[in-house]
């Protein structure tokens, strides 16, 4: 019988949250210029009435909720489980449900494969704009799988 593999180094402390970092700074960012900016060309517009102005307002944000909403995704690792919070929805996943973390080339987000049959994007691991990282990070996710669930290797690509 084979000994159990030791805890990996690169095994992240428990809570572990994994977000694109990068995808969420751009997006807040980007939301809350543009809210300054179509909320100063309101005010500055003197032909503008007071219903118009709220309306420029209202739509400002509009967009700037709508961009919150897309840097809303994370994947939360603690002792019992992971919660994957993605655009509007959240679940809540116990380690012995994953059966695969999966994140292959070409991949928009990490794929969870579940105990039901069923697959889960984890929109909280993406490669966009940080490849290395999301890469670092499904590998983060497999290997605390693999410590505190089923054990089952993933496809992550590269490794």
């Amino acid at each position: 019988m084979p000994a159990p593999s030791p805890r990996p180094n690169e095994l992240p402390a428990l809570p572990a949250t994994f977000r694109p970092t990068l995808t969420r700074v751009v997006l807040l960012t980007v939301g809350a210029a543009t809210f300054v900016v179509i909320t100063a060309v309101a005010m500055i517009l003197e032909n503008l009435g007071a219903g118009e102005r709220a309306s420029f307002v209202f739509v400002a944000l509009l967009f700037l909720g709508v961009l919150v909403l897309l840097s809303r995704p994370r994947v939360t690792a603690d002792e019992t489980g992971v919660t994957v919070v993605n655009i509007t929805r959240s679940r809540r996943l116990a380690w012995a449900e994953i059966l695969r973390v999966n994140l292959r080339a070409g991949d928009p987000w990490v794929f969870l494969d579940l105990s039901d049959g069923t697959s889960m994007p984890a929109l909280g691991i993406q490669p966009g704009m940080a490849k290395k990282q999301a890469i670092r990070d499904a590998r983060a996710l497999r290997a605390l799988t693999e410590l505190h669930g089923s054990g089952v290797k993933d496809a992550t690509e590269n490794g």
